[in-house]
């Protein structure tokens, strides 16, 4: 009888381990899907604004004025569309890392209870006698409901950490930006 459960609880967390990895890797391609739409609409204002310049290029006759076209307010929207291309890329990957983050919550909320539901069946039907044994299975199961909690800890300080370095790597880019945008108001002068 006891195999049986055992059997049973098993092959339950096994589907629910793959129904998430699925749903993981769902979020994952929707994720890519995301950014590869934001990557192609990235791509056409490059195109289109590369044109526009290219057809302004050729109708100038003075070097000089090449050089007018290429202002401080130029890099500074270049700068501005790199920014927002960051940011809609960043919102993708926070959205995606926030839903993982639930889905892992949510896993070890359910093996948590899976496994107070095993143990419960399991010791309900120990033979009389064995309440040592009972005692021993609870005092480890008891243990393996903590590292629960510590798996619970260390996937939510992995996702804080993903989100500092992202905070860290746009404040970065963000900084180089501005001293690019002041370099070419001095060569512009």
């Amino acid at each position: 009888m006891f195999q049986n459960t055992l059997n049973t609880t098993l092959t339950a967390a096994q589907a629910k381990s793959l129904e998430s990895a699925q749903t993981i890797a769902t979020l994952t391609v929707q994720s890519a899907e995301a950014i590869a739409e934001i990557n192609y609409d990235a791509a056409k204002e490059v195109v289109s604004a590369a044109q526009a310049q290219s057809a302004k290029l050729i109708q100038l006759k003075d070097p000089k004025e090449a050089l007018q076209m290429f202002d401080a307010e130029t890099a500074k929207e270049a700068a501005a569309h790199v920014v927002g291309y960051q940011n809609k890329v960043n919102k993708v990957l926070r959205k995606n890392s926030k839903e993982v983050a639930s889905l892992i919550d949510s896993a070890i909320d359910d093996s948590q209870a899976d496994l107070k539901k095993f143990i419960k069946e399991a010791t309900a039907q120990a033979p009389a006698g064995s309440e040592a044994f009972v005692s021993a299975f609870n005092t480890t199961f008891d243990a393996m409901l903590k590292s629960f909690e510590q798996a619970r800890a260390t996937s939510q300080d992995a996702f804080v950490n993903f989100e500092k370095t992202v905070d860290s790597a746009m404040s970065s880019f963000q900084g180089q930006v501005a001293p690019a945008t002041k370099s070419r108001k001095q060569i512009a002068a």
